[in-house]
């Protein structure tokens, strides 16, 4: 995947099926689904590829235990439906978690039990194992830092877990083999219509070169996330409010806070939300919140008061008690759920499921979602385009289509770090063994090597060390401090690859810092 081969793509082609505004899930899903059915198609990402809220998620892949709880059986049959898809098709990021809930009332552990067998048999024969009530030495064996005071019994269950936006890379990645046009740092700036008002392609700006085009096509799909509404300006006569952002906070944790391949779930935060400690990348991550916020950004920062809640209630459930030194890094990420009807809605009550709108323009805008169900939300995209007549009919056939970089990935295989490139691994290796310099640690305290800095500059469409460090190699979400360290060599390597300058790389280093403080909790900015 290169982007020169993209900008030649694009120069070639007079007109497109689809258009696509926005490179996170559900964009990059519906630029798979379209072009896997053989439409011609083409998408344009503003900034990178999952920059916004799809690298930013609990890295789960679930039916969403909460949903279950509102009696929303219809979403949580659909995710897990997805996520054994999803397991089987991205054998190399989807793994099956065991999650633990410590119970400490006596009711909890009945109550949880029965839920979560309910779980299971939604999942049919997608169930990743089957949910089981466990005694209190088995919960302590099983979560070793758990809060022992109270602790009555427990309850283990299956879920999925992911690497977020490597998969959203390797899904660009498969379209692009299906032979999808993607775009990164594009940004579209206008809508073209017609003398009828109807929409008949964009204007974008190539953000490298400065070059605007215009851009033809017959199904425009605006998948722009929390940028929804700026787009929905461009489009509408009268503006309306069509999501509302709601932000979810993580903080990051060293492994000895929870040294287990089991992950901890809190069933009722104070707050009545559900909080996880997940393993990850040899860390912790633990999160999340749900606040309303006025403002969307590409870079949202954690509110105090969201910081203060995730680590107090993280401490009330690990005998090891999390501090603000302990933080290695603190990411926020913006949900954009669909805008309520009425005024006053908490977040628990906006809907989670996806709403596909079609305008009178004949934009068809996809609000809401979750990772989980990508796939799905870009087959009823595309379905809905081909029924309102933009699309002749082609069946969908992602259900069964692998990721590119689909391997089965075992335990033991997931030893060693690079097997979140699944079959790419050996072309991994082989950079390192014709390039010895690229075999160096991209820094000290990590595992990641430069050969990965240098797979994903040549062949993932990595253009800045934003790009690199907080989604190609997952650094800046894992330890913010590490990130700024590592920023240099990034950034030189880089410029050698793309051809920039000193003036570019002093520039380029500045940048990433700014947004790396973002990570850092406020006192050790």
């Amino acid at each position: 995947m290169k982007r020169s081969e993209q900008l030649t793509q694009l120069k070639n082609t007079e007109k497109w099926d689809v258009i696509i505004i926005g490179g996170g899930a559900s964009g990059l899903g519906t630029a798979l689904d379209a072009a896997s059915r053989g439409y011609k198609t083409i998408l344009l990402e503003a900034v990178d590829f999952a920059k916004g809220t799809s690298s930013r998620s609990t890295k789960l892949v679930h039916g969403g235990v909460r949903y279950l709880e509102q009696g929303d059986i219809h979403l949580v049959r659909e995710a897990l439906k997805e996520r054994g898809l999803l397991a089987k098709n991205a054998g190399h990021l989807v793994k099956n978690q065991s999650f633990v809930i410590p119970n400490y009332n006596w009711w909890g552990g009945y109550f949880y039990t029965i839920g979560l067998t309910i779980y299971d048999l939604l999942a049919g024969r997608l169930s990743l194992g089957a949910s089981k009530y466990i005694s209190k030495k088995k919960t302590i064996e099983m979560l070793p830092t758990v809060e022992e005071k109270g602790l009555v019994s427990g309850v283990i269950y299956h879920d999925g877990q992911f690497d977020d936006s490597r998969m959203a890379i390797n899904i660009a990645q498969t379209a692009v083999e299906k032979g999808a046009c993607l775009l990164n740092y594009s940004k579209v700036v206008n809508l073209l219509k017609d003398d009828h008002n109807q929409i008949i392609g964009i204007e974008a700006i190539d953000h490298e070169t400065g070059h605007k085009y215009d851009i033809k096509g017959t199904a425009i799909i605006n998948a722009t996330g929390v940028f929804t509404n700026a787009i929905m300006k461009l489009n509408d006569k009268v503006y309306k409010k069509y999501i509302v952002p709601s932000q979810g906070i993580h903080l990051v944790f060293d492994k000895s806070f929870l040294p287990t391949d089991q992950a901890l779930m809190i069933p009722k935060t104070s707050d009545g939300r559900v909080l996880f400690a997940v393993p990850w990348h040899n860390r912790i991550v633990v999160g999340t919140t749900d606040t309303l916020i006025r403002k969307h950004s590409l870079e949202p920062i954690a509110l105090e008061s969201e910081i203060e809640f995730v680590l107090e209630t993280a401490q009330r459930f690990l005998a090891k008690k999390p501090t603000r030194a302990d933080v290695l890094s603190v990411f926020a990420g913006l949900r954009p759920l669909a805008a309520p009807e009425e005024e006053g809605k908490s977040t628990k009550e906006v809907s989670r499921s996806h709403k596909i709108i079609v305008s009178e323009t004949g934009l068809i805008t996809i609000t809401g979602g979750k990772w989980t169900t990508y796939r799905k939300i870009a087959e009823d995209i595309i379905d809905k385009a081909i029924k309102i007549g933009k699309l002749p009919k082609k069946a969908c056939n992602t259900e069964q289509l692998p990721i590119h970089g689909n391997q089965v990935t075992t335990n033991l295989d997931r030893m060693n770090h690079l097997y979140i490139y699944g079959s790419d691994i050996p072309k991994i290796l082989e950079l390192q063994q014709n390039e010895p310099e690229l075999k160096e640690k991209l820094h000290s305290d990590h595992e990641f090597i430069m050969a990965e800095v240098a797979w994903a500059i040549r062949y993932e469409m990595a253009r800045t060390v934003d790009d690199v460090l907080a989604r190609r190699v997952r650094l800046l979400f894992l330890d913010a401090r590490a990130a700024i360290q590592s920023s240099e060599k990034v950034a030189r390597l880089l410029a050698k690859e793309l051809g920039h300058d000193e003036t570019w790389i002093h520039r380029e280093i500045t940048t990433f810092h700014v947004i790396a403080r973002g990570f850092l909790l406020k006192e050790f900015q």
